[in-house]
C-alpha cells in the first residue's frame, strides 16, 4: 500500500489496522475510550507546533489528528453507526446552516450576519437533536437535563470553568465588571488562610478550586483566557529555570549542588536578562 493525499488512502489504511487477524494486535484491542486520551493529546501537539510556529511540525501533528478521527469514524462503522463519510457529512451540513449569510439565498447573504442569529441557529439544531432523541427512545438532554450540563466535562478544567461562567452570563447571571471580581477573588484568599489553618484536605481543596474560578472569571471579564495566560507564564518559568541551570552549569555547579540563595540570586538575574 502507497501513501497518498486522497483521504480514501487513510480510511484504508485504517480499517486494515483493525482486521482481528491480520491488523495491528494493538489497534484492535482500542475502543473510544481508550483512544480518546490519544485524541486530547494530539489537539494540545497541534496547538503546541502553532504556539511555535514550526509549520512543518505543524502539517505532520494535523495528520496525527485526522487520523484520530479516521479511528474514531472506523470503530463507528464497525458497530454499525456511522462512518467517515457521514462525519463529513454532518460538519459541512453544520456550516452550510450556521452561515446562511455566506451560502443562503440572495435574501439571506443581504441580511448579513444579524445579531443573535448564531446563537438562534444553535438552539434550533438543539431543538432537532432533542426531537431525534426522543424519536430513538433516548432521553432528550444527551448531557444532562441542567442548563449548564452541555459544557464537557472533560474539557481541562481552566478551560471548561472559562465556558460554564460564559454560559451563565448569557442568562444574567454574571458581574457587571471586572473590579467586584477582585474583592470576590480577596474573599476567596481569605476563606482558604481559613481553611489552612484548619488544617482539613478537603476544606483546603475546595478553597483552592474557588479561587481559581474566581481568577477565571476575572481574566474572562479581562478579555483574557486563562489557559494562554497560565501557558504563557509556565513558558516563562521553563525559561527563567533553563538560565539559572546553564549559569550553574558555567560555573562548574548543577541544580543538585546549588543552594535556594545561589538559584534564586541567578533567578533575579534572569528575570532582569528577558
Amino acid at each position: 500500500m502507497k501513501p497518498s493525499k486522497d483521504i480514501s488512502r487513510l480510511i484504508e489504511i485504517m480499517a486494515a489496522l483493525r482486521v482481528p487477524k491480520t491488523g495491528c494486535p494493538w489497534d484492535v484491542e482500542q475502543n473510544f475510550s481508550t483512544i480518546a486520551p490519544y485524541t486530547i493529546e494530539e489537539a494540545y501537539e497541534v496547538a503546541d507546533a502553532i504556539a511555535r510556529g514550526d509549520f512543518e511540525d505543524l502539517r505532520e501533528e494535523l495528520g496525527d489528528l485526522l487520523l484520530q478521527v479516521v479511528y474514531h469514524a472506523q470503530m463507528a462503522e464497525e458497530i454499525g453507526e456511522f462512518a467517515f463519510g457521514d462525519v463529513v457529512e454532518a460538519i459541512t451540513t453544520k456550516m452550510i446552516r450556521r452561515h446562511p449569510h455566506v451560502f443562503g439565498d440572495e435574501k439571506a447573504r443581504s441580511a448579513g450576519m444579524a445579531k443573535g442569529m448564531w446563537e438562534k441557529i444553535k438552539a434550533e439544531e438543539k431543538a432537532e437533536k432533542r426531537n431525534a432523541r426522543v424519536a430513538r427512545g433516548l432521553d432528550p438532554e444527551d448531557h444532562g437535563k441542567g442548563y449548564l450540563d452541555s459544557v464537557p466535562v472533560a474539557l481541562p478544567a481552566l478551560t471548561r470553568a472559562l465556558k460554564l461562567q460564559e454560559k451563565a452570563a448569557r442568562v444574567g447571571f454574571d458581574w457587571s465588571e471586572a473590579a467586584p471580581i477582585l474583592d470576590k477573588i480577596e474573599e476567596e484568599i481569605g476563606e482558604l488562610r481559613e481553611a489552612l489553618a484548619g488544617g482539613d484536605t478537603g476544606p483546603i481543596k475546595d478553597e483552592f478550586g474557588d479561587m481559581l474560578f474566581a481568577l477565571v472569571n476575572l481574566g474572562r471579564h479581562l478579555k483574557l483566557d486563562s489557559e494562554a495566560a497560565l501557558s504563557g507564564t509556565n513558558e516563562k518559568f521553563r525559561s527563567r529555570f533553563h538560565y539559572v541551570e546553564q549559569a550553574l552549569a558555567a560555573s562548574d555547579s548543577s541544580l543538585e549542588k546549588a543552594t535556594l540563595e545561589e538559584m534564586e540570586a541567578l533567578w533575579q538575574q534572569a528575570k532582569g536578562a528577558k
